[in-house]
């Protein structure tokens, strides 16, 4: 027997809870409230401004409609359905929902301003810039800042914790763990600035961006000026120049950014992933939880690997919808209208990752005994600063020891050195006393630098 009606995406399935205030603003409901909005707004403007012949409409009337609007629920989504399935266009029935709004409120006589003069483009392009930018202020930026937040806490509680450093997975100059966390998100940081900060355009001009049926009506008005006190009227920046459609280059930016902020995010899961295994991180145990099927003592990184892999497939959509929106075919063609479908699925698999890994960051404990152990098993870091010093030394006139590098290339290269074989060399270099004593009081823990006081760049 055949299953009851599924949905395919486990984004509204198995993850509803965690996307669904994306769903509030770019679902198919979500879209169709703007767009209410949108045409409301614009029966509206005409009606204030006497275009077209229109009225005034009193402001009792005015802010009926907007209430409506602005109260878009269950009744109009099943309107509409049902609508829609006869105009077989998404638009058309959101026109016929709003002339039965005003045919409900006695305001037959403004049917015709619905829709007046526009294209179907000129409703979605500012339908899409009202759901996207709210979508993103409202629910991904703060999951986003979220992450970074809880970053930004454990690089202050930790900014002193010393840690071997591991490059190309080798041991290297020691820094801190809370440096190495404010890395991260110091570059969060900018990219949430970039994206908070992208330009949200829209266009109103339409069936080619010309202005001509809205001339030939109402050849007085002055259309470019009308039309982009409209857009900032929503809140938006007019695109004075376009075919059909907005171009979506502002789409194409913003989703570039956040793809951008996903491959640093998969950065994070992948080196928190990577620090588990080595035992730096252990994992806070979950009441309850289970991490193998077979194996009881497992604790499965899980948070970090579904954000991994959600990660992934966010910025593939994110990247594919960047590529794609940017280009149409002469002045119009509908390949945009099926892919901006998919800017929820894309930001949805984007805040499922961002809220595992604000729940895996608050899971992880610090293993002071694990990293103690790796900085005390590899005393040959030191050998940088032994170089370096014998350098310093050379250079004002205290040593005249010939190519130091290549003295500790020969001690340390590919082998391990302890406390006392470092001591010994030291001493026996030709270098000042003050420069000794810096050197044996030097351990891989105190090599640090000011990696400590670099995390007081985070902003």
């Amino acid at each position: 027997m055949p299953l009851p009606i599924q949905p395919l995406s486990p984004l509204d399935g198995r993850y509803q809870r965690q996307t669904a205030g994306l769903a509030e603003h770019l679902s198919e409901a979500g879209l169709n409230r703007a767009r209410v909005h949108v045409e409301v707004e614009w029966l509206l403007w005409v009606a204030e401004h006497r275009l077209f012949g229109a009225a005034p409409v009193d402001a009792a009337d005015a802010e009926a409609l907007r209430t409506w609007a602005a109260g878009f629920g269950q009744a109009e989504i099943d309107w509409l359905a049902e609508k829609e399935a006869v105009t077989r266009h998404d638009v058309k029935a959101v026109e016929y929902l709003v002339r039965d709004r005003l045919q409900q409120q006695g305001l037959e006589r403004l049917s015709e301003a619905v829709h007046i003069a526009c294209t179907s483009e000129d409703i979605n392009n500012l339908s899409y810039a009202l759901t996207i930018r709210a979508a993103v202020a409202d629910v991904w930026l703060p999951a986003l800042r979220a992450v970074i937040d809880r970053l930004r806490e454990l690089a202050l509680e930790q900014r002193d914790r010393p840690m071997l450093s591991l490059t190309h997975g080798q041991p290297a100059t020691p820094t801190t763990l809370g440096k190495e966390l404010a890395v991260v998100a110091w570059r969060l940081e900018r990219q949430a600035k970039r994206i908070a900060e992208v330009e949200v355009l829209g266009k109103f001009s339409g069936a080619t961006g010309t202005f001509s049926a809205h001339l030939v009506a109402e050849p007085h008005a002055d259309w470019p000026a009308t039309a982009s006190a409209f857009v900032e009227h929503l809140g938006l920046t007019w695109n004075p120049l376009t075919t059909q459609i907005e171009s979506h280059d502002w789409q194409a930016e913003l989703f570039g950014a956040i793809s951008h902020a996903g491959r640093i995010l998969h950065n994070l899961a992948t080196d928190v992933w990577t620090y588990i295994m080595l035992g730096a991180f252990t994992q806070i145990p979950v009441a309850g939880a289970t991490g193998s099927s077979t194996m009881p003592h497992k604790i499965n990184p899980i948070r970090f690997e579904n954000a991994e892999a959600n990660l992934e497939i966010a910025s593939a959509l994110l990247e594919s919808l960047s590529a794609t929106l940017v280009t149409s075919r002469l002045q119009r063609d509908l390949t945009d209208s099926s892919t901006q479908r998919n800017i929820g699925v894309a930001l949805g698999h984007s805040l499922l990752a961002l809220d595992n890994l604000r729940r895996g960051l608050s899971e992880i404990a610090v293993s002071d005994a694990a990293l103690d152990a790796a900085l005390d098993g590899n005393w040959e870091v030191l050998a940088e600063a032994i170089q370096t010093v014998i350098r310093a030394e050379v250079l004002a006139g205290s040593s005249s020891i010939d190519d130091p590098y290549a003295q500790l290339k020969e001690l340390t290269r590919g082998q391990h050195v302890g406390q006392q074989q470092l001591v010994a060399f030291v001493d026996g270099l030709d270098i000042s006393d003050a420069a000794k004593e810096r050197l044996r009081r030097l351990t891989p823990g105190t090599y640090t630098g000011v990696a400590s006081e670099l995390v007081d760049r985070l902003p």
